[in-house]
């Protein structure tokens, strides 16, 4: 199906190759089904594009600064509720579950994650930008967990960077159990699961 003109060309070869990604991998997805897919020449890729490769590149930048700006302003959106770095970790972990829950049919998968398994198919700093992205995200979900730990001392011994990490964990292990068992309510639930893991780890006694 050709998408509707109200996107950019280029805005819409992305939008056709994070769907075929997501549905059936990188290696599958040629640059023929996008061009139709996206209503473009074939030189209308490449004006864009220099190569698949660079595709997939710029693909993986879009939407890691997409997840970034929803996540960012989650959190914005929190602190602005509470100025408690706990209760505001809980309120803004609550609102991803909804955002979750409201997404229709589910979430569509994370390309990240998509990416990490092909490994084989990309450049290598391609590879390096997931990397770092993940990265990213422990720094990001760390330096809030340490304005948590500073004021409310964890229950147990942990390594923070590893419940950082595991918020990422729950999110694309969510995915994956979503899909597999075809309820779509499970990512949010798992985000709401981690959410209340947080409160008994550092809330006080």
């Amino acid at each position: 199906m050709i998408l509707p003109p109200r996107t950019s060309a280029r805005e819409r070869l992305l939008d056709c190759a994070q769907r075929s990604v997501l549905e059936k991998a990188f290696a599958a997805t040629s640059i023929e089904e996008l061009i139709a897919a996206a209503g473009i020449s074939k030189s209308g890729f490449f004006y864009h594009f220099r190569d698949k490769n660079e595709l997939a590149k710029a693909l993986l930048h879009r939407y890691l600064e997409e997840d970034a700006a929803i996540v960012d302003d989650i959190f914005r959106r929190a602190d602005e509720l509470n100025e408690d770095p706990l209760h505001g970790f809980l309120i803004a972990l609550k609102m991803l579950a909804e955002v979750m829950a409201d997404l229709p049919g589910g979430h569509p998968g994370c390309l990240a994650a998509a990416y990490c398994y092909q490994e084989q198919q990309f450049s290598r700093d391609v590879v390096e930008l997931n990397r770092q992205s993940m990265l990213a995200w422990r720094a990001r979900y760390r330096a809030r967990l340490d304005r948590i730990a500073e004021r409310y001392p964890p229950r147990l011994p942990l390594d923070l960077d590893d419940l950082a990490d595991m918020l990422a964990t729950v999110i694309d292990g969510g995915i994956t159990l979503a899909k597999i068992t075809k309820d779509p309510s499970v990512l949010a639930r798992q985000v709401m699961l981690y959410r209340a893991t947080v409160r008994l780890l550092f809330q006080p006694a």
